[in-house]
């Protein structure tokens, strides 16, 4: 991963590995279990097979996504998490607990 700009806090390069709608939500599903892409596409109904494959390469070029080929007829692909982004996973369920609580919080006030 090559940091893009100097940062002041650790909030900034971890925002930009996961920056946008999908990269972190792309890694919450691989922290479950190693996916193929059409598994992927199936639970981000919402995300286009161009974008899909950008996030995925930009997650594996910063070194939280694991792409493994299987020379097989026919070809099998799976992402998984590495090491890294299983960390990071780490780090994200407090912010997607807070995220729930707030969802709830916003609905009641409706």
């Amino acid at each position: 991963m090559k940091a893009k700009k100097p940062y002041n806090c650790g909030i900034g390069p971890a925002f930009e590995v996961i920056g946008g709608k999908w990269k972190a939500v792309i890694l919450w599903e691989l922290h479950v279990q190693a996916r193929r892409f059409g598994e992927l596409r199936r639970l981000l109904p919402d995300i286009s097979e161009k974008m899909l494959i950008q996030q995925l390469r930009e997650l594996e070029a910063d070194g939280l996504v694991h792409r493994e080929v299987f020379h097989e007829v026919p070809p099998r692909v799976e992402y998984s998490e590495t090491k890294l982004g299983a960390s990071l996973n780490a780090a994200l369920g407090p912010l997607a607990d807070w995220g729930d609580r707030y969802a709830k919080r916003a609905n009641a006030a409706r």
